[in-house]
């Protein structure tokens, strides 16, 4: 199935909406766990989230921005700019067998 990365950007001075849609947001995400690679906050210099990040798989690139529209974060306002684009793994190569 293909991988898609969605980056999300919050809008500047939303710590307050990211906090309180926290919780929906994550259950809406462990409700596809079987769909996500990584996912995660993305950290300003302080370490507090400014952002999300998530390499997800999904049929086609319409689920993928489907997926991204319904998030809480999304349907609250959270997010300042989305972009969803078609992800493809390079290294570590997956081909590569660990020895032991």
């Amino acid at each position: 199935m293909p991988t898609f990365a969605i980056h999300c950007i919050d809008k500047p001075l939303q710590q307050e909406l990211r906090a309180r849609t926290r919780e929906a947001h994550l259950a809406y995400v462990e409700a596809h766990a079987d769909q996500v690679i990584v996912a995660g906050p993305l950290l300003d210099e302080h370490g507090t989230p400014i952002g999300s990040m998530l390499l997800m798989e999904f049929p086609d690139y319409r689920a993928a921005v489907a997926f991204a529209a319904d998030d809480p974060y999304a349907r609250a306002g959270l997010f300042a700019s989305v972009a969803v684009t078609a992800w493809r793994q390079v290294l570590p190569r997956k081909d590569r067998q660990v020895a032991g």
